[in-house]
Protein backbone atom coordinates (compact mmCIF):
# COMPACT_ATOMS: atom_id res chain seq x y z
CA UNK A 1 0.00 0.00 0.00
CA UNK A 2 1.00 3.90 -0.68
CA UNK A 3 2.20 5.12 2.64
CA UNK A 4 0.54 9.18 1.22
CA UNK A 5 1.69 10.74 4.53
CA UNK A 6 5.40 9.48 3.64
CA UNK A 7 4.52 10.96 -0.02
CA UNK A 8 3.37 14.02 1.43
CA UNK A 9 6.40 15.22 3.22
CA UNK A 10 8.20 14.26 0.54
CA UNK A 11 6.66 16.40 -2.20
CA UNK A 12 6.42 19.03 0.59
CA UNK A 13 10.06 18.70 1.48
CA UNK A 14 10.70 18.81 -2.15
CA UNK A 15 9.17 21.71 -3.20
CA UNK A 16 10.00 23.81 0.02
CA UNK A 17 13.57 22.71 -0.97
CA UNK A 18 13.76 24.09 -4.58
CA UNK A 19 12.46 27.28 -4.12
CA UNK A 20 15.61 27.67 -2.24
CA UNK A 21 17.71 26.27 -5.02
CA UNK A 22 18.15 27.01 -8.31
CA UNK A 23 16.60 24.42 -11.10
CA UNK A 24 17.79 24.59 -14.45
CA UNK A 25 14.42 25.54 -15.64
CA UNK A 26 15.47 28.17 -13.48
CA UNK A 27 18.86 29.56 -14.06
CA UNK A 28 17.79 33.56 -15.03
CA UNK A 29 15.77 33.87 -11.73
CA UNK A 30 18.93 34.35 -9.48
CA UNK A 31 17.35 35.31 -5.97
CA UNK A 32 14.27 34.53 -6.65
CA UNK A 33 13.50 33.40 -3.20
CA UNK A 34 13.85 36.47 -1.74
CA UNK A 35 11.69 38.74 -4.52
CA UNK A 36 8.24 37.53 -4.60
CA UNK A 37 7.91 38.49 -8.25
CA UNK A 38 9.74 36.11 -9.49
CA UNK A 39 7.75 32.69 -9.18
CA UNK A 40 9.83 29.73 -9.86
CA UNK A 41 8.26 27.55 -12.35
CA UNK A 42 9.81 24.61 -11.45
CA UNK A 43 8.13 24.17 -7.90
CA UNK A 44 5.29 26.56 -9.00
CA UNK A 45 6.05 28.97 -5.63
CA UNK A 46 5.85 32.72 -5.53
CA UNK A 47 7.46 33.85 -2.23
CA UNK A 48 7.68 36.46 0.16
CA UNK A 49 10.96 37.37 1.35
CA UNK A 50 11.98 36.61 4.83
CA UNK A 51 12.95 33.37 6.97
CA UNK A 52 11.84 30.36 6.39
CA UNK A 53 8.89 29.19 8.95
CA UNK A 54 7.64 25.93 9.94
CA UNK A 55 3.95 25.30 8.97
CA UNK A 56 1.97 25.68 12.06
CA UNK A 57 -1.16 23.92 13.22
CA UNK A 58 -4.86 24.83 12.02
CA UNK A 59 -7.66 26.88 13.63
CA UNK A 60 -10.56 26.53 12.19
CA UNK A 61 -14.37 26.32 12.68
CA UNK A 62 -16.31 23.93 12.21
CA UNK A 63 -16.62 23.34 8.70
CA UNK A 64 -20.24 23.69 6.66
CA UNK A 65 -18.34 20.80 4.04
CA UNK A 66 -16.61 17.70 4.82
CA UNK A 67 -13.56 19.24 3.27
CA UNK A 68 -12.38 22.70 4.03
CA UNK A 69 -9.42 24.67 1.57
CA UNK A 70 -7.82 27.44 3.19
CA UNK A 71 -6.31 28.82 -0.01
CA UNK A 72 -3.37 31.23 0.54
CA UNK A 73 -3.36 33.36 -2.89
CA UNK A 74 -2.57 36.89 -4.67
CA UNK A 75 -4.19 38.70 -7.44
CA UNK A 76 -0.90 39.37 -9.11
CA UNK A 77 0.71 35.64 -8.33
CA UNK A 78 1.50 33.87 -11.32
CA UNK A 79 1.86 30.65 -10.03
CA UNK A 80 -2.07 31.03 -8.80
CA UNK A 81 -3.06 31.79 -12.26
CA UNK A 82 -1.25 29.13 -13.80
CA UNK A 83 -3.45 26.79 -11.36
CA UNK A 84 -6.53 28.39 -12.14
CA UNK A 85 -7.42 25.24 -14.70
CA UNK A 86 -6.71 22.30 -11.74
CA UNK A 87 -9.14 24.98 -9.21
CA UNK A 88 -11.76 25.28 -11.62
CA UNK A 89 -12.22 21.42 -12.18
CA UNK A 90 -11.66 20.60 -8.74
CA UNK A 91 -14.73 23.22 -8.08
CA UNK A 92 -16.93 20.90 -10.77
CA UNK A 93 -15.87 17.43 -9.32
CA UNK A 94 -15.81 18.65 -5.44
CA UNK A 95 -17.69 21.47 -5.56
CA UNK A 96 -20.54 20.22 -3.29
CA UNK A 97 -18.45 18.47 -0.49
CA UNK A 98 -15.42 21.22 -0.33
CA UNK A 99 -15.45 24.87 0.90
CA UNK A 100 -12.29 27.13 -0.75
CA UNK A 101 -11.61 30.03 1.61
CA UNK A 102 -9.99 32.26 0.02
CA UNK A 103 -7.10 34.24 2.21
CA UNK A 104 -4.84 37.32 0.30
CA UNK A 105 -1.42 36.74 0.92
CA UNK A 106 0.44 39.87 0.53
CA UNK A 107 2.59 38.79 -2.28
CA UNK A 108 4.15 42.93 -3.05
CA UNK A 109 3.85 45.19 -0.66
CA UNK A 110 6.05 47.46 -2.32
CA UNK A 111 9.58 47.98 -4.27
CA UNK A 112 11.41 49.07 -1.12
CA UNK A 113 14.01 45.89 -1.93
CA UNK A 114 16.72 45.50 -4.93
CA UNK A 115 16.86 41.51 -5.12
CA UNK A 116 18.58 39.24 -7.83
CA UNK A 117 18.74 41.72 -10.37
CA UNK A 118 15.03 42.86 -9.33
CA UNK A 119 14.83 46.53 -8.54
CA UNK A 120 11.76 47.87 -10.72
CA UNK A 121 8.92 46.48 -12.29
CA UNK A 122 10.79 46.13 -15.69
CA UNK A 123 12.51 43.36 -14.61
CA UNK A 124 9.43 41.45 -14.56
CA UNK A 125 8.07 41.34 -17.49
CA UNK A 126 10.37 38.66 -19.23
CA UNK A 127 10.02 36.57 -16.42
CA UNK A 128 5.92 36.65 -17.06
CA UNK A 129 6.87 36.04 -20.55
CA UNK A 130 8.32 32.80 -19.28
CA UNK A 131 6.26 31.65 -16.94
CA UNK A 132 3.60 31.78 -19.13
CA UNK A 133 5.00 29.75 -21.72
CA UNK A 134 5.82 27.02 -18.56
CA UNK A 135 2.21 26.75 -17.46
CA UNK A 136 0.13 26.93 -20.82
CA UNK A 137 -2.10 30.03 -19.59
CA UNK A 138 -1.76 33.71 -21.22
CA UNK A 139 0.03 36.25 -19.16
CA UNK A 140 1.53 39.09 -20.97
CA UNK A 141 4.52 40.75 -19.00
CA UNK A 142 4.43 43.99 -20.94
CA UNK A 143 1.83 45.48 -18.53
CA UNK A 144 5.37 46.00 -16.25
CA UNK A 145 6.76 47.82 -19.02
CA UNK A 146 3.94 50.19 -19.97
CA UNK A 147 1.65 50.61 -16.29
CA UNK A 148 3.43 48.58 -13.57
CA UNK A 149 2.02 48.18 -10.26
CA UNK A 150 3.32 49.87 -7.55
CA UNK A 151 1.89 46.99 -4.82
CA UNK A 152 -0.34 43.85 -4.91
CA UNK A 153 -2.14 45.49 -1.54
CA UNK A 154 -4.93 47.43 -3.36
CA UNK A 155 -6.79 44.79 -5.73
CA UNK A 156 -5.81 42.28 -2.30
CA UNK A 157 -7.74 45.15 -0.34
CA UNK A 158 -10.80 45.26 -2.93
CA UNK A 159 -11.13 41.70 -3.16
CA UNK A 160 -11.78 41.56 1.24
CA UNK A 161 -14.10 44.19 0.13
CA UNK A 162 -16.06 42.33 -2.22
CA UNK A 163 -16.35 39.16 -0.16
CA UNK A 164 -18.37 41.33 2.63
CA UNK A 165 -20.70 42.21 -0.23
CA UNK A 166 -20.96 38.71 -2.16
CA UNK A 167 -18.64 35.86 -1.52
CA UNK A 168 -19.50 34.32 -5.16
CA UNK A 169 -19.39 37.51 -6.70
CA UNK A 170 -15.74 38.21 -4.80
CA UNK A 171 -14.63 34.82 -7.00
CA UNK A 172 -16.15 35.86 -10.18
CA UNK A 173 -13.90 39.50 -9.18
CA UNK A 174 -11.32 37.88 -8.26
CA UNK A 175 -10.89 36.18 -12.11
CA UNK A 176 -11.32 39.74 -13.69
CA UNK A 177 -8.57 41.28 -11.71
CA UNK A 178 -6.58 38.74 -13.10
CA UNK A 179 -7.79 38.70 -16.47
CA UNK A 180 -7.13 42.42 -16.69
CA UNK A 181 -3.68 42.11 -15.24
CA UNK A 182 -2.61 39.13 -16.86
CA UNK A 183 -3.87 39.50 -20.19
CA UNK A 184 -4.94 43.07 -20.82
CA UNK A 185 -2.08 44.41 -19.29
CA UNK A 186 -4.20 47.00 -16.77
CA UNK A 187 -2.73 48.00 -13.54
CA UNK A 188 -4.82 46.17 -11.22
CA UNK A 189 -3.54 48.58 -8.38
CA UNK A 190 -5.82 51.48 -9.89
CA UNK A 191 -9.07 52.22 -8.54
CA UNK A 192 -10.54 52.60 -11.87
CA UNK A 193 -9.65 49.25 -12.91
CA UNK A 194 -10.42 47.60 -10.55
CA UNK A 195 -14.18 49.31 -10.06
CA UNK A 196 -14.13 48.07 -13.90
CA UNK A 197 -13.61 44.19 -12.58
CA UNK A 198 -16.38 45.27 -10.23
CA UNK A 199 -19.10 46.47 -12.24
CA UNK A 200 -18.39 43.62 -14.55
CA UNK A 201 -19.53 40.70 -11.64
CA UNK A 202 -22.34 43.04 -10.45
CA UNK A 203 -20.89 44.41 -7.40
CA UNK A 204 -21.97 47.62 -5.74
CA UNK A 205 -18.84 49.66 -6.94
CA UNK A 206 -19.87 52.62 -4.48
CA UNK A 207 -20.03 50.32 -1.85
CA UNK A 208 -16.91 48.40 -2.60
CA UNK A 209 -15.26 51.83 -2.30
CA UNK A 210 -16.18 52.60 1.05
CA UNK A 211 -15.26 49.12 2.36
CA UNK A 212 -11.90 49.43 0.13
CA UNK A 213 -11.42 52.74 2.52
CA UNK A 214 -12.29 50.80 5.28
CA UNK A 215 -13.40 47.57 6.54
CA UNK A 216 -11.84 45.73 3.87
CA UNK A 217 -8.18 47.10 4.82
CA UNK A 218 -8.77 45.27 8.12
CA UNK A 219 -9.87 41.93 7.17
CA UNK A 220 -6.69 42.21 5.12
CA UNK A 221 -4.63 42.52 7.55
CA UNK A 222 -6.16 39.90 9.54
CA UNK A 223 -5.59 37.29 6.76
CA UNK A 224 -1.51 38.71 6.54
CA UNK A 225 -1.86 38.01 10.15
CA UNK A 226 -3.16 34.26 9.37
CA UNK A 227 -0.80 33.69 7.06
CA UNK A 228 2.32 34.56 9.59
CA UNK A 229 0.70 32.23 12.23
CA UNK A 230 -0.03 29.17 9.29
CA UNK A 231 3.75 29.67 8.61
CA UNK A 232 2.85 30.95 4.68
CA UNK A 233 5.14 32.68 2.40
CA UNK A 234 4.77 31.24 -0.82
CA UNK A 235 1.81 31.50 -2.84
CA UNK A 236 -0.05 29.22 -4.08
CA UNK A 237 -0.94 27.28 -0.65
CA UNK A 238 -3.75 24.99 0.03
CA UNK A 239 -4.47 23.61 3.40
CA UNK A 240 -6.77 20.85 3.03
CA UNK A 241 -8.70 20.11 6.40
CA UNK A 242 -11.90 18.04 8.23
CA UNK A 243 -13.78 18.75 11.54
CA UNK A 244 -11.25 16.38 12.91
CA UNK A 245 -8.36 18.37 12.82
CA UNK A 246 -6.56 16.60 9.97
CA UNK A 247 -4.60 18.16 7.34
CA UNK A 248 -2.74 17.65 4.44
CA UNK A 249 -0.89 20.90 2.49
CA UNK A 250 0.08 21.07 -1.39
CA UNK A 251 2.37 24.11 -1.74
CA UNK A 252 2.63 25.46 -5.00
CA UNK A 253 1.30 24.67 -8.63
CA UNK A 254 0.40 20.87 -8.72
CA UNK A 255 -0.91 18.39 -11.14
CA UNK A 256 -4.91 18.20 -10.69
CA UNK A 257 -4.19 14.49 -9.19
CA UNK A 258 -2.22 16.04 -5.85
CA UNK A 259 -5.38 18.46 -5.16
CA UNK A 260 -7.95 15.77 -5.51
CA UNK A 261 -5.72 13.25 -3.55
CA UNK A 262 -5.28 15.76 -0.91
CA UNK A 263 -9.28 16.10 0.05
CA UNK A 264 -9.41 11.90 -0.06
CA UNK A 265 -6.63 12.08 2.75
CA UNK A 266 -8.54 14.17 4.91
CA UNK A 267 -11.78 12.56 4.09
CA UNK A 268 -12.16 9.41 2.26
CA UNK A 269 -15.65 9.47 1.82
CA UNK A 270 -15.77 12.48 -0.28
CA UNK A 271 -17.69 12.06 -3.30
CA UNK A 272 -16.85 12.97 -6.58
CA UNK A 273 -19.73 14.85 -8.49
CA UNK A 274 -19.94 13.93 -12.28
CA UNK A 275 -20.20 17.10 -15.05
CA UNK A 276 -21.28 17.77 -17.99
CA UNK A 277 -17.89 18.30 -20.31
CA UNK A 278 -19.47 20.01 -23.27
CA UNK A 279 -18.66 23.32 -24.14
CA UNK A 280 -22.08 24.92 -23.77
CA UNK A 281 -21.77 23.61 -20.18
CA UNK A 282 -18.58 25.00 -19.19
CA UNK A 283 -18.44 28.37 -20.74
CA UNK A 284 -22.47 28.71 -18.65
CA UNK A 285 -20.53 27.90 -15.89
CA UNK A 286 -17.45 29.68 -16.46
CA UNK A 287 -18.06 32.71 -18.42
CA UNK A 288 -14.28 33.04 -19.73
CA UNK A 289 -12.07 29.78 -20.73
CA UNK A 290 -8.24 29.41 -22.00
CA UNK A 291 -7.38 26.69 -24.02
CA UNK A 292 -5.41 24.82 -21.60
CA UNK A 293 -8.29 25.48 -19.17
CA UNK A 294 -10.87 24.18 -21.40
CA UNK A 295 -8.91 21.31 -21.91
CA UNK A 296 -8.38 20.15 -17.99
CA UNK A 297 -12.22 20.51 -17.77
CA UNK A 298 -13.23 18.99 -20.75
CA UNK A 299 -11.16 16.05 -21.13
CA UNK A 300 -10.22 17.41 -24.64
CA UNK A 301 -6.34 16.89 -25.96
CA UNK A 302 -5.05 20.62 -26.03
CA UNK A 303 -4.50 20.86 -29.43
CA UNK A 304 -8.22 19.95 -30.10
CA UNK A 305 -9.46 21.92 -27.42
CA UNK A 306 -7.69 25.34 -28.95
CA UNK A 307 -9.81 24.37 -32.16
CA UNK A 308 -12.89 24.00 -30.88
CA UNK A 309 -12.60 26.73 -29.38
CA UNK A 310 -11.78 29.04 -32.72
CA UNK A 311 -14.25 27.61 -34.38
CA UNK A 312 -16.75 28.26 -32.38
CA UNK A 313 -15.29 31.96 -31.93
CA UNK A 314 -15.42 31.78 -35.89
CA UNK A 315 -18.96 31.16 -35.81
CA UNK A 316 -19.76 34.08 -33.60
CA UNK A 317 -20.29 32.03 -30.43
CA UNK A 318 -17.28 32.90 -28.00
CA UNK A 319 -15.18 35.96 -28.54
CA UNK A 320 -11.36 35.70 -28.38
CA UNK A 321 -8.69 37.88 -27.05
CA UNK A 322 -5.68 37.47 -28.11
CA UNK A 323 -2.34 38.20 -26.53
CA UNK A 324 1.39 37.61 -27.36
CA UNK A 325 1.54 34.92 -25.22
CA UNK A 326 -1.71 32.72 -25.84
CA UNK A 327 -5.60 33.58 -25.84
CA UNK A 328 -8.66 33.63 -23.83
CA UNK A 329 -12.05 32.66 -25.16
CA UNK A 330 -15.47 34.41 -23.18
CA UNK A 331 -19.38 33.53 -24.39
CA UNK A 332 -21.21 36.47 -26.04
CA UNK A 333 -24.25 37.43 -24.06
Amino acid sequence: MINYKILTFFFLTAALTSCNGQSDKSKKMENKSTNPLLCDPATGICEVPGDKIEIGDINVKANEKPVKVIYFTDPICSSCWGIEPQLRKLKLEYGNNVEIEYRMGGLLPDWSYNSGGISKPSDVAHHWDEVSAYYDMPIDGDVWLQDPLDSSYPPSIAFKAAQMQDKAKAIEFMRELRELVFLKKKNIAKWENIAVAAKKVGLNTDQLKTDFEGKGKELFQEDLKLAREMGVRGFPTMFFTNDAGSKEIVYGSKPYAFYETAILKVNAETKKSEYSKNWESLFAKYNSLTAKEFSELSGTPRKESEQILNDLASKGTLEKFTTKNGSIWTLKS
